[in-house]
């Protein structure tokens, strides 16, 4: 590696001849998040402040009813309390995991999730509800998965897609058994 005139310079200063390595800050124990964070490191500049965020009623034109919209934290703790589910940080995104199978994810802004869905009922998904779901990215296709906007679902139902997603990732007596133990669902 060819030093920089910067590297040079600064070497020059401490009487080095090669170039001073340049150290990138650590985290300190104390200073780290209580959660897990992902190989990629915790960004927390790209986290949203909750405390500005407004969460009125707002009116679904689709139905003429007024439902609340949904929002990260609707979803976070029924996430993070299911069994053998766990929260990481993957390059500032928020992805709930089952050892190391990811079943919902979050984008950077919060305002779209992802969630593991069966392939062959997808496009029927999209086309019924395409103000709500949307296809993934091309690249995205050959896995089981769909996105949605938070904006245009109610808490009830994000919760719901969470809890489903979540069934296809685990052992069928851990599902049957939540099953039994949530007899009305996650709401």
């Amino acid at each position: 590696m060819r030093p920089t005139s910067a590297d040079t310079w600064i070497s020059e200063l401490q009487g080095r001849s090669h170039p001073v390595p340049v150290k990138r800050p650590k985290c300190r124990l104390a200073d780290a998040p209580s959660f897990r964070v992902g190989r990629a490191g915790f960004y927390p500049e790209l986290m949203l402040d909750r405390s500005t965020i407004d969460v009125e009623e707002v009116p679904n034109t689709h139905d003429r009813r007024v439902l609340s919209m949904a929002v990260l934290d609707d979803v976070r703790p029924l996430g993070a309390g299911l069994e053998r589910s766990y929260e990481v940080y993957v390059r500032g995104r928020l992805k709930f995991r089952v050892k190391q199978i990811v079943y919902v994810a979050f984008s950077l802004d919060e305002t779209v999730m992802g969630f593991a869905f069966s392939k062959e009922e997808r496009a029927a998904l999209v086309e019924s509800e395409p103000h709500k779901f949307q296809m993934p990215s091309a690249s995205d296709m050959r896995f089981n998965w769909v996105h949605a906007d938070l904006a245009a679902l109610n808490s009830n139902e994000a919760r719901e897609l969470v809890v489903d997603a979540w069934r296809m990732v685990v052992p069928q007596k851990l599902a049957r058994a939540y099953d039994l133990s949530h007899p009305d669902g996650p709401g």
